[in-house]
């Protein structure tokens, strides 16, 4: 299995063709907490990359079980998250990483999803 130390990086693309992602410092894991470093990130690219790096405020990198997945959190807003079927996800503003809609509207289907990680 995967070592927790170990990079995971996510990477979609939207029905509209958007396409955004997060990066964590820690494997992706099944958790019923948050979990993650301050090394954790959203980007996107709309047109050009965009990142948007830990703020301090919080400590709710990444969160998941197999119905859900959350990078990102504070105040009921998740930076990203993907339904357990991998078909719908969404993203707002979110105080762990002071970021924009990494979609065009807050919540989208998948249409690829790629996840970079040791096998």
């Amino acid at each position: 299995g995967a070592r927790p130390d170990s990079p995971a990086l996510l990477l979609i693309r939207d029905r509209e063709g958007q396409a955004f992602g997060a990066f964590s410092a820690s494997a992706i894991r099944s958790s019923s907490g948050f979990y993650g470093t301050g090394e954790t990130f959203l980007f996107s690219f709309c047109p050009e990359l965009k990142v948007f790096r830990w703020t301090g405020r919080n400590e709710f990198f990444v969160k998941g079980d197999v119905n859900l997945l959350m990078v990102g959190g504070g105040s009921g807003r998740f930076g990203l998250w993907l339904d357990g079927d991998l078909n719908h996800g969404g993203s707002q503003p979110c105080e762990t990483f002071d970021n924009e809609t990494l979609s065009h509207r807050e919540e989208f289907c998948i249409q690829d999803l790629e996840m970079w990680g040791p096998a």
